[in-house]
């Protein structure tokens, strides 16, 4: 089978495209590559290189989505629906992925998101995201809408997938102590991903590792794998709150996830995070 990969520049692109390509042909394209907010070019991409499966990571994220609604209309909406009309006219599979961000975060009693629950984002990003699912859902019944939340992995500069490093060499770090979610190793997400496709069963799965913890707590954890000391570790932390770090963005404070459907298809579910933060912190 042949998988084209949109937004392979970016972490989840970038894992996903490495994965796959242990097992299928292929075509990892960049925003060089592939403007998937132009219709014409999508459809001549696709009937081109004739993909079993389109996988799409292309996103504007959270900040420049506030900052350029246009743009971020047009990549986080638009170019999902036309990469899901060519799945479909082509008789191909699409994953699309989304976020958590599709939930306003209230209250803070809850255990976690599931599909049951209605979307209600706080943000241009979470509007645009939850927008997109539906189009790519509506343009083709043969989608997986993949949300997830929190991911890091090797190569990007991010403070959950760089603060181990940042702790270990002596860096403070600024850590939030009041907005709690999932994370997510990039390489389970692309393995659960990929396991979701096997069993053929289309709908929206939350792909997150278990357990909740806030940015704060992510980096007590990352500190201890670091070899440092409950000490060495809160001398280097500077904690913070939302409120102060003045993003552009409004941020949910409160978005663990579940994916019953996962639990429905007879999928285990996936390790902890401390399991997972462990595992690329060895890798």
């Amino acid at each position: 089978m042949k998988i084209l990969v949109t937004g392979a520049a970016a972490l989840v692109g970038g894992y996903f495209t490495a994965r796959a390509a242990r097992e299928y042909d292929v075509v990892a394209l960049k925003r060089s590559d592939l403007d998937i907010t132009d219709r014409d070019a999508v459809h001549r991409c696709v009937r081109a290189e004739r993909p079993g499966l389109i996988v799409n990571c292309a996103v504007i994220q959270v900040d420049e989505s506030q900052e350029n609604p246009t743009k971020a209309h047009a990549v986080n909406v638009e170019g999902p629906r036309f990469l899901a009309r060519a799945a479909n006219e082509l008789g191909a599979e699409i994953i699309h992925f989304s976020t958590q961000y599709a939930f306003d975060g209230e209250p803070l009693d809850r255990p976690f998101y599931t599909i049951n629950d209605q979307p209600n984002p706080v943000n241009n990003y979470g509007k645009f995201k939850v927008t997109g699912e539906a189009a790519v859902r509506e343009a083709c019944a043969r989608s997986y809408i993949i949300r997830t939340s929190w991911v890091y992995g090797r190569g990007k500069n991010s403070f959950l997938c760089t603060v181990r490093d940042d702790l270990r060499s002596g860096k403070r770090v600024r850590a939030i102590d009041d907005i709690w979610s999932s994370t997510t190793y990039a390489a389970d997400l692309v393995d659960r991903v990929l396991a979701i496709r096997s069993k053929q069963t289309y709908g929206t799965f939350h792909v997150v590792n278990e357990g909740v913890c806030t940015y704060y707590e992510y980096a007590l954890e990352a500190g201890k794998l670091a070899g440092l000391s409950r000490a060495q570790i809160d001398a280097l932390i500077d904690v913070t709150h939302e409120r102060d770090m003045q993003r552009v963005a409004v941020r949910p404070r409160y978005t663990p996830m579940r994916c019953i459907l996962s639990e429905q298809i007879g999928l285990p579910p996936m390790r902890d995070w401390q399991a997972a933060l462990l595992e690329y912190v060895r890798a």
